[in-house]
């Protein structure tokens, strides 16, 4: 096959599975290919991500080639899947993943760590009992969001008083990252003897979320706080506050720090975010990827979880 035909034919599975994508020059055997496969490129953190990694491939152009894919939405796991099998057709060394889902993609990264290719897993964690049933391991690059949404759900706790209700708008529910930044709010109310109401999955989207705070709203008129798993569930929150005529009575709290969020914390309509380094937590994948690569450490040789930072932001 020429070089033509296999461009075209990349290029057409790429359209087919409706994915966004980016690469730098394709690698040779002295430079390792890693791909990076996340979520929605249409949420602000993502974009953040690649661009993250690709100023580092930008730095580090002459020791790896870089291949950046995302979905169009974030519950979207078949085409992550595919694009994941797309990956293994051209050749990667290794695949840097942040997964739409916990569980469904440990099978396809079964397949790619049976191809010798080094698998990282980033952002959202996956399910232990599932790589377990699968046989592999896969190191874990990323913060505790327990702990991250509990420092985010203290701050809130200072502004309303034992026995208030509040909402947690969760992400998407099958995501670890999703129920453990629930775990760590559900910690926070807790210390702070709040009651919280109502938890539903606004599934990491603006729209979404926007829906269910308005039902929310509705169905709890005296509900003081919706605790959003992410920046943009809170975005959604802020405006279904707003059309219900209540701002400034109920407060809103979200996790990742995006751009979107910063006027919001500096008027109030948010009191706080976690910022979870996206950029970073890439850049972090990506070389514990190239150190097993060059290394050729084999992928049950690799550490188990490598934390990164989160830390609390507000006005």
């Amino acid at each position: 096959m020429n070089s033509r035909r296999f461009a075209l034919k990349t290029l057409a599975a790429i359209t087919t599975v409706g994915l966004f994508a980016s690469s730098s020059a394709f690698a040779d055997a002295a430079h390792p290919k890693v791909a990076l496969v996340m979520k929605s490129l249409a949420n602000e953190f993502f974009q953040t991500m690649q661009d993250g990694a690709k100023a580092h491939q930008k730095q580090h152009s002459k020791d790896y080639a870089l291949v950046s894919n995302g979905i169009k939405d974030e519950t979207d796991t078949a085409a992550q899947i595919k694009i994941v099998q797309q990956m293994m057709v051209e050749k990667v060394d290794a695949i840097v993943i942040a997964p739409a889902d916990s569980k469904a993609l440990v099978p396809v990264l079964k397949e790619a760590v049976s191809k010798g290719i080094i698998v990282v897993n980033i952002d959202n964690k996956l399910d232990a009992a599932a790589l377990k049933e699968k046989g592999i391991t896969v190191p874990f690059v990323g913060p505790n969001n327990r702990t991250g949404a509990k420092l985010v759900g203290d701050y809130l706790a200072k502004s309303i008083k034992a026995g208030d209700k509040v909402a947690i708008l969760e992400g998407v529910s099958t995501t670890l990252n999703a129920q453990q930044r629930t775990l760590g709010f559900k910690d926070a109310m807790a210390a702070a003897k709040a009651n919280v109401v109502n938890v539903q999955s606004g599934e990491w989207e603006m729209d979404k979320a926007n829906t269910i705070a308005s039902a929310m709203l509705r169905e709890t008129p005296d509900l003081k706080a919706i605790l959003a798993g992410n920046d943009n569930m809170a975005l959604g929150a802020v405006a279904a506050i707003k059309t219900a005529g209540k701002s400034g009575k109920v407060a809103v709290v979200g996790y990742d720090n995006i751009s979107a969020i910063q006027p919001m914390l500096k008027d109030g309509r948010v009191l706080a975010t976690a910022d979870q380094f996206g950029a970073q937590q890439a850049v972090f994948g990506i070389e514990t990827a190239l150190k097993a690569v060059k290394a050729k450490t084999p992928q049950n040789k690799l550490p188990a979880v490598v934390e990164t930072n989160v830390k609390l932001v507000t006005k």
